[in-house]
């Protein structure tokens, strides 16, 4: 594997987009990628992260309604974010849009086959997935060095988190080498966990920014209900 040295091995998977111009991703050598980061978009953006047999996610921003790259490419799955909160309902759970998740339509990557949604004629940077996001609701993480003062239990969140999760859900799943880009999860929208209220910003109350029923743009088609959408 091409990797700079001095790089640890958490930064290992993250990064090999990052480097794709010295070090191709090969499929079959890597089942998902997991990138968590972004900025902004560009025409030269469309050739990036088209690898094939690989899974890839991308987080879709922690600013709320807008749109970043490389959440915007058709090649990846983007991630965005909820605010999960126990509940007394048959799930244990209940899940609304995070308000830092990111969503909009892209500038200038097409518009992928397995996206029909209305609201944008390019790239729905809606999220086509989502996971939990929020710091205030976020994952437990055990930290055996300090991290700004701090060490031992350490809760984090952003669609930084989100991006992993949803790549570990692809390892799980086992499909990665078989499935297109991101369209797996629009035929399997039965095995996830609809988010219906919240919103990440103002679009006149547009499903682009706002929790709806089926697809939106801040949680895409829902939360993972087990592995089967991926």
């Amino acid at each position: 594997m091409c990797v700079p040295r001095q790089m640890s091995s958490v930064a290992v998977v993250s990064s090999l987009v990052r480097i794709r111009r010295t070090c191709p991703v090969t499929s079959g050598a890597v089942a998902v990628i997991s990138n968590s980061y972004g900025g902004s978009e560009s025409t030269s953006d469309t050739s990036y992260y088209n690898h094939p047999g690989v899974a890839i996610t991308a987080s879709s921003g922690d600013g709320g309604y807008g749109v970043e790259y490389p959440a915007a490419s058709p090649y990846v799955t983007a991630v965005g974010g909820t605010t999960l909160a126990q509940a007394s309902n048959t799930r244990g759970w209940n899940e609304t849009v995070w308000s830092g998740a990111g969503s909009g339509c892209s500038a200038y990557d097409p518009k992928p086959s397995w996206q029909t949604d209305p609201g944008c004629t390019r790239r729905t940077v809606a999220a086509d997935v989502a996971a939990v996001a929020d710091p205030n609701t976020g994952v437990s993480v055990y930290d055996s060095y300090s991290y700004q003062g701090s060490s031992g239990w350490l809760v984090f969140g952003g669609t930084s988190v989100a991006a992993p999760i949803i790549g570990a859900v692809y390892a799980l799943a086992g499909n990665s080498r078989t499935v297109t880009y991101g369209s797996f999860p629009y035929s399997h929208p039965g095995a996830l966990f609809d988010v219906t209220s919240g919103s990440n910003g103002a679009c006149s109350g547009s499903y682009l920014c706002t929790g709806a029923t089926g697809y939106d743009g801040p949680t895409g088609l829902g939360t993972p209900n087990g592995a089967t959408a991926f």
